[in-house]
């Protein structure tokens, strides 16, 4: 028998060579999606080139252009999840395919329905009067774009959602206070944004609270879940519908044609009466053989939230394009003619460096907040995660037929925070689910079971406090923290120019 002698070194410096190969793979994953970052703006960088050279601040342009790439990527790494988080969270569908969706959502909004004519002074939070020296307004516009990128970036990477119309905010307002003073900002519309920072959490958290009341309710604590689902479920997705419908039409194709409110209304209650009469059959075919618990409910549910992701996705793109392109715009429109314009009609090349930033931020950087706001704040199922997205359109309409201005984020993140804190109360509360806890999931001949299970579910805390608090704090510092940061780049552009 032939024995075989192995060198002992040789093998322990190959070993060595394969740890090193295996880290320095693991070092330069690490590095792929920052260096694909660089590259896309690189990218916009030199497209605004090609589009201006020769042109009027041609080399201001290309500096803003850079700059709002890196703008819409910020945008797309954190304000997407909201769209897609809680359908992922809940596994309706899986972070690949919300990406996908998202991203293609996000593009055709931006595209289509993005708006071709943008203003100038975000919000009217500043006194054009105040700005209109072309040299300054374009500081002012830089400074402001530069730290909301900034913001977001730092809020994406401790894992906070935040409002990018509120940073973008805080930066026009901060750059106008250093370039024209105190008295300068309109602080009647500053207060009516800082308003809802409360009101679009709070309103967002109470509709999805309630939705998640009914179906506990009227579903899933009931005998047969089954036949309550056939009942209701296509009543929520008739709702859902005709609230997406009406969204749409109030905000997602306002730059196509404009919609009152009333009209939107209606083209919402024709779209619910519709959705209800195709969703009977379809749910009645859908649940015949299911088991009479839970699990089987959800897979119901599962469908009609993918759809929400992809109009929600729309709906965002249209709408939040903006934050990104709208002070580009402005920027291209003042280098270009040399004048400070209440409107500016914004070029095809800034829309399409939006839209494609804003779905690769999200492709390279989002899965971070998706996971966040899908299930770290608190667990969510389909029918949970359908009750935030339900929420986040209802919300917009109300806050639209009443003339307030609220953030998409706060909306949908309060809906989730809304859901978790439903059922600490509910679980702590409701007799009902004692009751059917009780008879179902306890054997009721065991000493003490039952009193031992409510206690357990009295001291549960069903949301994240470290989260909660950590958004919370992100979402009051937003606009004074890029006010700030605005200011202090606006002081160093004029130093340095002059």
């Amino acid at each position: 028998m032939t024995e075989t002698y192995r060198k002992p070194t040789l093998d322990k410096d190959l070993d060595k060579f394969a740890t090193m190969e295996e880290a320095t793979g693991l070092i330069n994953r690490g590095f792929v999606t920052p260096g694909l970052a660089l590259v896309f703006i690189f990218l916009c960088a030199v497209i605004a080139a090609v589009f201006v050279t020769g042109q009027p601040g041609s080399v201001t342009i290309i500096a803003a252009a850079t700059i709002g790439a890196y703008m819409a990527l910020n945008i797309g790494a954190n304000d997407v999840a909201n769209n897609v988080g809680p359908a992922v969270g809940s596994q309706a569908m899986t972070l690949g395919v919300a990406l996908a969706i998202a991203a293609v959502f996000e593009s055709a909004g931006a595209l289509i329905a993005g708006g071709d004519v943008v203003s100038t002074i975000s919000k009217g939070i500043i006194d054009p009067v105040a700005v209109s020296d072309p040299a300054i307004f374009i500081s002012v516009m830089m400074a402001a774009l530069v730290s909301a990128a900034m913001w977001i970036h730092l809020a994406t990477w401790f894992g906070a959602p935040v409002s990018t119309t509120h940073s973008i905010v805080g930066g026009v307002m901060g750059a106008g206070i250093a370039a024209a003073g105190v008295d300068a900002v309109n602080w009647p519309t500053m207060g009516s944004i800082a308003a809802s920072w409360v009101i679009s959490p709070f309103l967002g958290g109470l509709i999805a609270a309630a939705f998640l009341a009914f179906i506990k309710t009227f579903i899933i604590y009931q005998e047969d879940k089954i036949a309550a689902a056939r009942r209701w479920v296509p009543v929520l997705i008739a709702i859902m519908s005709g609230a997406f419908a009406a969204y749409l039409s109030l905000k997602g194709v306002k730059a196509l044609i404009q919609i009152s409110f009333g009209m939107a209304l209606l083209i919402g209650l024709g779209v619910a009466v519709l959705s209800w009469l195709v969703s009977r059959p379809l749910i009645l075919r859908q649940s015949r053989g299911l088991e009479n618990r839970n699990q089987s409910l959800r897979k119901l549910f599962g469908l009609p939230l993918i759809f929400s992701a992809a109009l929600l996705s729309f709906a965002h793109g249209a709408n939040d394009v903006a934050n990104a392109v709208g002070p580009l715009a402005a920027i291209v429109h003042t280098a270009e003619f040399g004048d400070v314009a209440a409107k500016v009609v914004i070029p095809l090349w800034v829309m399409a460096v939006g839209a494609a930033g804003i779905s690769l931020g999200l492709l390279l950087f989002g899965p971070k907040l998706i996971r966040m706001v899908g299930n770290q704040i608190t667990k969510l199922n389909p029918m949970r995660a359908y009750c935030v997205a339900l929420s986040a359109a209802i919300t917009v309409i109300i806050a639209s037929g009443l003339g307030l201005p609220v953030s998409s984020t706060h909306i949908a993140v309060g809906a989730v925070f809304g859901v978790g804190f439903f059922r600490e109360w509910y679980t702590e509360r409701s007799t009902r689910r004692a009751d059917y806890v009780a008879r179902h999931r306890i054997n009721p001949a065991e000493p003490g079971a039952v009193k031992g299970r409510i206690e357990e579910q009295r001291r549960r805390k069903l949301v994240r406090r470290s989260h909660f608090l950590q958004i919370i704090a992100a979402w009051v510092i937003t606009v004074p923290a890029a006010a700030v940061l605005a200011g202090f780049l606006f002081v160093i552009m004029r130093a340095t120019l002059s």
